[in-house]
């Protein structure tokens, strides 16, 4: 990665043809994944790592590690908005957050050497059949009646693959948790968004400590976006807890559907770079 990070801009190189362009950029994608944070229960960062390739330039491995750094005072800022009217499940939040952190440790040690295009075709795929799901059947609890501990035990595995998918993609996990909430224990909308915020910010949390240690975060471009972006968040909340439930599962739905073709074509362009550069290589 030494080609990427020297030419990735950061505030300390300037961004096109002005040094300050970083700031309002950086500031202008937090307001945007605040107001996606808080509205639908996710980090942000399903808007925020695109962005940061293609308005910052970073390559995709530390456009995920400053994503994740952002997201904690976004997340923290929606979570807030969420608890004051007691929509956090802490049972199953505490379970979920289990298996984040977890996942999130794995997920960023796999960063450095993980086939991210079959990564992100197999996360688009689940996301599409989500989105199928909470359409066709609602808010169906999947896991009632099963007993207390296989209960359990599938909310900490929802946690690891959401704390995997933070660690690889830089997104807050909340795509994974909100549906995993909605479809398995049949909580509420609201309910299953504040719960996952609470886990996205430890998740986050934790996965950018290993993040820092590999030298993957631009923390200034990140501190910019999620100082600026938390206000936001709390106004999504606002708006996230205003809607009915079946319009934001609705809502949601569509975010899978946006979020599963945004993965899908992103992989078969990696593999198309892969199989180009693996050509040109050939004696």
């Amino acid at each position: 990665m030494p080609e990427a990070a020297a030419t990735a801009p950061t505030p300390s190189g300037p961004v096109g043809s002005g040094g300050s362009r970083w700031w309002w950029r950086a500031a202008s994608l937090g307001v945007a994944a605040g107001l996606l944070s808080g509205l639908f229960g996710v980090g942000g960062g399903l808007i925020m790592v695109p962005l940061l390739v293609a308005w910052l330039a970073l390559d995709q491995r530390r456009a995920s590690a400053t994503s994740l750094l952002a997201i904690v005072p976004i997340a923290t800022s929606s979570a807030i908005g969420y608890a004051v009217n007691g929509n956090v499940d802490l049972a199953a939040g505490v379970l979920l957050l289990v298996g984040g952190v977890l996942g999130g440790q794995f997920g960023t040690r796999l960063l450095p050497r993980t086939p991210i295009p079959a990564l992100q075709m197999g996360f688009g795929v689940l996301s599409l059949a989500a989105a199928a799901r909470m359409v066709i059947g609602g808010e169906s609890a999947i896991i009632s009646g099963l007993g207390g501990v296989w209960e359990g035990l599938l909310l900490v595995l929802v946690g690891v693959a959401a704390g995997m998918l933070a660690g690889l993609l830089g997104v807050g996990g909340g795509i994974v948790m909100v549906p995993g909430l909605v479809l398995l224990t049949g909580d509420d909308a609201s309910v299953a968004r504040g719960t996952s915020l609470l886990v996205v910010i430890v998740t986050a949390l934790t996965a950018t400590v290993t993040n820092l240690r590999n030298g993957l975060v631009e923390v200034r471009i990140a501190l910019v976006a999620g100082l600026v972006g938390a206000p936001a968040g709390l106004a999504g909340a606002a708006l996230g807890q205003w809607l009915p439930d079946r319009v934001a599962l609705l809502l949601f739905a569509g975010l899978l559907v946006l979020s599963g073709v945004q993965m899908i074509t992103r992989s078969r362009r990696g593999a198309a770079a892969v199989a180009k550069g693996a050509a040109a290589t050939r004696p």
